[in-house]
C-alpha cells in the first residue's frame, strides 16, 4: 500500500473532532502533499517576519484566519493557499480532515485539510510568506530531527518540542503547527518519534 492510499483510507471515514468556543478566534490551514522526486513531501510556508504576527518568521502551513464571508473552514483553507502561495486547491484531491486545535498561547482554534496534488504546480508568494518548502516525509520521520529546542514568543523565552526541517540557520518547527503534523502522522497510523531531550534539533547531525 503506498503513502497517499494510506492517507486516504484512514481519514476517508475518521470522524475529526470539531472545537466551538465563541471565545476564540478561527482559523484554516491546508496540509498539502505531492509525489516528489524520490518520496511525498508536504509543503510548509516560512511567514514573512511583522511585529503584529504572533507567529513571525514561524514555519506553518499555508492558511489564516476564517473571515465572515468564507462559506467554512475549508473554503477559508483554500482561499489563503490561494492568497498565500498561488495555489488552487479547488482542482486538488481533498483527503480529509483532522481535529481542530485549540491555541496553547493564544485564544484561537485551528482545522487543518489535508489534500493532494497530482502534478508539480509553481508557488506565487504573497508578501505574508517568507519563503515555501516542499519537505521530504522522511525528514519529519527521523528522530534525529526531533527534540526539546528553545523558541521565542511574545518576548518570552520557552523549551517546546520541535522539528528540524532545514539547517541550523533555518530555525525549527514548533508550535501549534508541530502539533498538527503529529496529528496528522497519528491519524493515518504513522506516529512521529517523540522528542530527544537535550537534543538540539538546530544542531548539524
Amino acid at each position: 500500500m503506498n503513502f497517499f492510499t494510506q492517507i486516504g483510507l484512514c481519514l476517508e471515514n475518521y470522524p475529526p473532532r470539531v472545537l466551538q468556543d465563541p471565545t476564540r478566534a478561527t482559523a484554516a490551514v491546508a496540509l498539502v502533499l505531492r509525489a516528489g522526486a524520490e518520496e511525498p513531501e508536504i509543503l510548509f510556508i516560512r511567514r514573512a517576519p511583522h511585529p503584529a504576527d504572533p507567529w513571525s518568521g514561524d514555519f506553518a502551513f499555508p492558511g489564516g484566519r476564517i473571515d465572515p464571508q468564507d462559506p467554512g473552514p475549508r473554503a477559508a483553507a483554500e482561499r489563503e493557499t490561494r492568497e498565500e502561495v498561488g495555489l488552487d486547491l479547488s482542482e486538488a484531491c481533498f483527503l480529509g480532515r483532522l481535529d481542530d486545535l485549540a491555541g496553547a498561547h493564544l485564544p484561537i482554534i485551528v482545522s487543518c485539510f489535508v489534500y493532494q496534488i497530482e502534478k508539480p504546480l509553481p508557488l506565487r508568494l504573497s508578501d505574508e510568506v517568507a519563503d515555501a518548502y516542499w519537505i521530504p516525509i522522511s525528514r519529519l520521520t527521523d528522530p534525529r530531527h526531533h527534540a526539546l529546542s528553545p523558541v521565542r514568543f511574545a518576548g518570552q523565552s520557552l523549551e517546546r518540542p520541535a522539528i528540524r526541517l532545514l539547517d541550523s540557520q533555518h530555525g525549527v518547527l514548533w508550535g501549534i503547527t508541530y502539533r498538527l503534523i503529529n496529528s496528522f502522522f497519528e491519524t493515518i497510523e504513522q506516529p512521529l518519534p517523540r522528542p530527544a531531550a537535550g537534543r538540539d534539533p538546530r544542531r548539524r547531525d
